[in-house]
């Protein structure tokens, strides 16, 4: 029998799993801040009244926010959105000036901002280098092990021992490759690239529709082929190996990331699938009543996405500044302040809405909503 953890224990446990990768985030941004000779102000994590501060011998003030939810390094003369220099700032010594983030050229402000989601990857890596060192990396063929009986691949012929080397023409190396393109495909007719023996066949299979439970939202519609994979491998690497292994399992996440990003946007998967903090609470308590290796590969994939979304060209994340220094790289002079405060101040308002989405989400509200106005 599967424990359900309380709501306490799932808050305690998903500070314990997101704390850590803010940590690891934000002190990208300041080591290489530091690299650059750039004086760090504020480093903190959480947000809200400090719960906890100290100073170092450096000046910078070190401090915990009552709330997880994120973090972030205040370095010196970056005191707005826009990182745009004040009348303060100007009004500094020079040798005091060049120990600030604005005083810093374009590629350098780029790098510092860039390794906070960079740190996030290569601390998933060098997870994924020691999994892989002691138990192996897993690896599942694309060969089917059995097909469903009455499923939409018995009728189109597909069998137990098939490779399926192409779906609609994309190259098949893995299995987890198969679902992705299969489940938004639910009565579509698709066609299957198989060996069977020394020549590939074609086979037409169109994936049966089937409404599958979503933790913390609306039942969603995937398609379905009825293949069912065979026993998952692990490989022992040599430990040259490793580090490509562990980049390319890294990649593959990222790459599923922006396929289900991708996939919500134009509408072949239900934004229900979509979580936020109530969500990721309730799994981070029901990951860490299993092994601690399963909460470690866990707070892993949290630190890839979070990796993942800070780079999204939304402003007031990283990925949003580092669009406004490309534009300042290619202009070779900053875009207008203005124009800046305007794209920032609407990038956090979308950003609330999302996170006021996904809440209401997690919670169920918008299905309360919909029963009580029908």
């Amino acid at each position: 029998m599967i424990q359900t953890p309380g709501i306490i224990s799932s808050i305690l446990f998903f500070a314990l799993a997101i704390a850590p990768l803010i940590f690891i985030h934000e002190m990208g941004h300041y080591i290489v801040g530091r690299w650059f000779g750039v004086k760090a102000d504020v480093f903190s994590i959480g947000f809200g009244r400090p719960i906890a501060k100290w100073s170092d011998k450096r000046g910078t003030r070190w401090q915990v926010g009552w709330m997880p939810l994120g973090g972030y390094v205040r370095f010196a003369g970056d005191m707005t959105a826009a990182s745009e220099p004040s009348a303060e700032w100007l009004s500094l010594p020079p040798e005091e000036r060049n120990r600030t983030f604005q005083a810093k050229s374009v590629w350098q402000r780029a790098l510092i901002v860039l390794a906070g989601p960079a740190t996030n990857f290569l601390f998933a890596i060098v997870v994924f280098v020691g999994l892989f060192s002691f138990y192996g990396e897993p690896r599942v063929d694309p060969v089917i092990g059995s097909v469903v009986a009455g499923s939409a691949a018995e009728r189109a012929g597909l069998r137990a021992g098939d490779r399926i080397v192409a779906i609609e023409g994309n190259s098949i190396s893995r299995y987890d490759q198969i679902a992705m393109l299969v489940q938004v495909r639910a009565n579509q007719p698709t066609e299957f690239t198989v060996q069977r023996g020394a020549a590939p066949l074609n086979v037409v299979v169109t994936p049966r529709a089937e409404k599958v439970d979503n933790p913390g939202g609306e039942p969603v519609m995937l398609g379905r082929a009825g293949i069912m994979s065979g026993p998952v491998r692990l490989v022992k690497l040599q430990i040259w190996e490793l580090p490509g292994a562990a980049v390319k399992f890294t990649g593959q996440a990222v790459g599923g990331m922006m396929t289900g990003l991708r996939q919500i946007i134009v509408g072949q998967r239900s934004v229900n699938e979509l979580g936020g903090p109530v969500k990721m609470a309730r799994i981070s308590g029901e990951v860490a009543m299993g092994t601690p290796i399963q909460f470690l590969f866990f707070m892993t994939m949290i630190s890839i996405n979070l990796g993942f979304i800070n780079l999204l060209p939304i402003p007031t994340l990283d990925g949003g500044h580092l669009v406004f220094y490309a534009a300042e790289a290619i202009r070779r002079k900053p875009v207008g302040l203005r124009a800046q405060e305007w794209a920032f101040k609407s990038g956090l308002v979308v950003l609330l809405a999302f996170m006021l989405f996904v809440t209401v989400n997690d919670l169920g509200l918008w299905n309360r909503l919909a029963g009580l106005i029908g």
